[in-house]
């Protein structure tokens, strides 16, 4: 089940240990479901219970620390060697008295890694203060620092097999907004729109088969639109109603997001020269992409044009995309807005969603985009208009 091949995660554990060598990190603990997912291959709806790789600059390979059922999962998904899956037993599972993290001190202690600077993730979703008081106690010799976001820096640019599995989510992006689209109409219920979503997203297309996205999509009706991250209800739709869709294709973990917007009925006159104006920005965000822009350029060209038109927007417009655990597919590393000076490397990837939300409503035209010596390479093709359908 291995989706990449053994050199391309050795050289992903080369690009790490490298990070952690210029910071004087000695000890690489990772908490990211998606950081362990890109170091080892491990893959499995297991991270509600702690687990743990550890990169060690004095070992070839991670190591994987998890639950003993779990290491089963190991087996199947990571490359790892099988000395290098160790798994705890299930008495530390939902215990008052152990707590998993115990036995990973236990473990780096015997392999005598408890000592010199230990990179956390500290502001990780799954690095709890439980952990981090735990590993403090149990690894006095230890010297804690930060490393958070250190391995997402690492991911963003991406190989050219995280490129293709990324070309093929965004092609079940655009056949899933298809079916919404064909299945948004008065009468029909939101939910059973979005069943339809959920249909594609899983099924994927004839020739490769999609997955489960690590968030709901973001999918709103009416007044709802003036929110960004609300959810569909049961309601029927009725004519004249705006229904606003954030989703994400997916392929073996990698999403590509993909927005856009379906007015059942007529669109009023401001709505299509908002959303012409969102497309515009769009676009012109599209065509400064190149390797050596900085973010803060492409956020300069969105508002150059929406300036234009007397529109204003004060959130950013984008962010890096790969692959997505619970609770998001961001990558946390950067963002389109003024002020970000990461420079654009070949096969960085990123969602631009320049959304613009009003008193009464929302709008959002949005791409998933590589980064190339050409420009801006799109995996999605959908029109870039305020859909409607009526």
């Amino acid at each position: 089940m291995l989706l990449f091949d053994k050199p391309e995660y050795l050289a992903r554990v080369a690009r790490v240990k490298k990070s952690m060598a210029q910071r004087g990190i000695d000890l690489l603990l990772v908490a990211s479901p998606a950081n362990q997912f890109w170091l080892t291959g491990y893959d499995g709806w297991s991270f509600y219970t702690p687990q743990i790789v550890a990169v060690s600059q004095q070992h070839d390979e991670p190591i994987w620390i998890g639950r003993k059922m779990d290491s089963v999962g190991a087996k199947f998904t990571a490359f790892l060697a099988e000395t290098n899956v160790v798994p705890y037993p299930d008495e530390y599972v939902g215990s008052s008295d152990l707590h998993p993290m115990q036995f990973v001190a236990e473990e780096l202690q015997r392999r005598k890694w408890d000592r010199g600077a230990i990179g956390v993730e500290t502001d990780d979703y799954y690095y709890t203060a439980k952990w981090d008081s735990t590993l403090k106690k149990h690894l006095p010799n230890g010297k804690f620092v930060d490393a958070f976001l250190l391995v997402n820096g690492c991911r963003m640019v991406k190989s050219e097999r995280e490129l293709e599995f990324m070309r093929q989510a965004g092609r079940i992006a655009a056949a899933a907004h298809q079916a919404a689209f064909d299945a948004a109409a008065p009468g029909v219920r939101q939910c059973d729109v979005m069943a339809e979503v959920y249909r594609v997203t899983t099924a994927g297309l004839p020739d490769f088969g999609g997955t489960f996205p690590c968030k709901p999509p973001n999918a709103m009706v009416g007044e709802y639109c003036s929110a960004p991250h609300l959810s569909w209800t049961d309601a029927p739709l009725i004519k004249n109603d705006l229904f606003y869709i954030e989703l994400g294709g997916v392929r073996h973990r990698y999403h590509s997001p993909l927005s856009r917007c379906i007015y059942l009925g007529k669109p009023t006159e401001r709505m299509e020269f908002v959303a012409n104006v969102i497309a515009e920005g769009l676009n012109a965000v599209l065509e400064k992409v190149r390797p050596g822009v900085v973010c803060e350029e492409l956020a300069a060209s969105w508002r150059a044009v929406i300036s234009r038109y007397g529109i204003e927007k004060d959130s950013r417009i984008g962010y890096p995309v790969g692959i997505g655990y619970p609770p998001t597919w961001g990558e946390l590393t950067a963002s389109l807005r003024a002020g970000d000076r990461t420079e654009l490397e070949p096969n960085m990837t990123f969602h631009c969603i320049p959304a613009i939300w009003m008193e009464q409503y929302g709008l959002v035209i949005s791409e998933t985009f590589a980064v190339t010596e050409r420009g801006a390479e799109c995996f999605a093709s959908f029109p870039r208009v305020l859909l409607s359908k009526g």
